[in-house]
């Protein structure tokens, strides 16, 4: 499918209709897109970034219906395979055309895609690259989320190519943003999964996007914003240090002791006004989870002692709540055990990356009891007072 974006300005990418996961971890419930755009220029064309090698034979299928008889250059914003991967393929099809792209990334294309070190043409930041009558200009932005990402700037017609910054998992027809509720979700979506750790170093890189005139925002996944500040704004309000008046719980049950302390705890948390999401790990979605994790002022994790130790979904969910770095205020656990345990030294010792405050923890021996309800009513009550000391109530 070749999409018209502006005059001598085309989308040639692929559309992946059926992809339920990335990266053998991230669902994909809307399946996902790999945009590459070809920018003819008076004197050189340029294709920003290639496909996931799986949908090759698209991409080169659209360079020939659209005429593409030379290629000068092939700019690489990420070397990430789901965009640089088709690059080899490319090359072949037109061996006179370079690869242009910063240091780190030259390096790791050669690495992951034995590209000859001769094909590259590197370049710093703030470097412009002349098409004719139209310029690229490069922005390295390191950690968007590999420490080799950059963004690409089409000076003349003010477009924006960020890759995979600012982008988002969907395929669909339409080239722009067709609903802005849903493209909402489908972002926060994205940033969650994939940008969030990254957040405070996005900051520096979302203020260089506003200091650019910018009409179009292209990424490499998703739709192409006509509204820049649409997404801009969505991403401020992300990174920000701001939380909400959120409790999240994970958990799992074993032996419905758990099941029955989280429900007591949800019950408590709605009639002080306390907004709550619980997540079933048995069959949670982890996008879902991380979609949360955005905004949660407080994440309370329910668990089960297995074996003295903790339950390995919910190791994997608070190893995963760590690999984010949420901006989470406040974590506490609530479970029960047979005979011993160390749940909380297990849980508490996988979330050293954000460094919340630990409020006192809910364990009973056994299935709950009316010492265990009341404890539970106390924890809510804590939750209260630190939400409302930050004014989220």
């Amino acid at each position: 499918m070749i999409r018209k974006f502006k005059d001598n300005i085309y989308e040639v990418g692929a559309r992946d209709w059926d992809r339920t996961l990335f990266d053998e971890l991230i669902p994909l419930p809307n399946g996902t897109s790999y945009n590459s755009y070809i920018i003819k220029g008076t004197e050189k064309t340029a294709l920003i970034d290639t496909v996931d090698p799986t949908k090759k034979d698209e991409l080169i299928n659209n360079l020939k219906t659209l005429g593409i008889k030379r290629l000068d250059y092939i700019v690489s914003n990420h070397a990430e395979q789901d965009h640089s991967g088709s690059i080899p393929f490319v090359l072949e099809m037109f061996p006179e055309a370079k690869v242009v792209t910063n240091e780190k990334c030259k390096n790791m294309l050669i690495e992951h895609l034995l590209v000859d070190e001769n094909k590259f043409l590197v370049i710093n930041d703030n470097e412009t690259l002349s098409l004719g009558d139209k310029t690229l200009q490069f922005l390295i932005t390191p950690w968007v989320h590999w420490p080799e990402t950059m963004l690409t700037y089409l000076i003349e017609d003010r477009i924006l190519f960020p890759c995979d910054f600012l982008g988002s998992h969907r395929a669909s027809s339409s080239l722009f943003i067709s609903d802005e509720k849903i493209t909402y979700f489908d972002a926060k979506r994205y940033f969650s999964e994939i940008m969030m750790p990254f957040r405070t170093i996005i900051k520096k890189h979302i203020s260089r996007v506003e200091s650019l005139d910018v009409d179009y925002i292209a990424p490499s996944h998703g739709e192409i914003y006509d509204k820049p500040e649409f997404i801009i704004n969505a991403y401020k309000e992300w990174i920000s240090d701001d939380v909400k008046n959120l409790v999240i719980i994970p958990y799992v049950s074993m032996h419905d002791s758990t099941e029955e302390m989280v429900k007591r705890l949800i019950d408590e948390l709605v009639k002080r006004n306390i907004e709550v999401k619980p997540f079933n790990l048995v069959n949670a979605d982890i996008g879902e989870i991380a979609i949360t994790l955005v905004d949660a002022a407080t994440i309370i994790v329910g668990a089960p002692a297995l074996l003295v130790g903790t339950h390995p979904a919910v190791i994997s969910a608070v190893y995963l709540v760590n690999a984010l770095r949420p901006k989470t205020k406040f974590v506490s656990i609530i479970g029960s055990y047979g005979w011993g345990t160390k749940l909380i030294e297990h849980i508490t010792s996988l979330i050293t990356n954000i460094k919340p405050e630990i409020l006192n923890p809910v364990l009973t021996k056994g299935f709950p009891k009316s010492g265990d309800y009341n404890e539970i009513s106390r924890l809510a009550d804590d939750i209260l007072e630190k939400h409302k000391s930050l004014n989220l109530i």
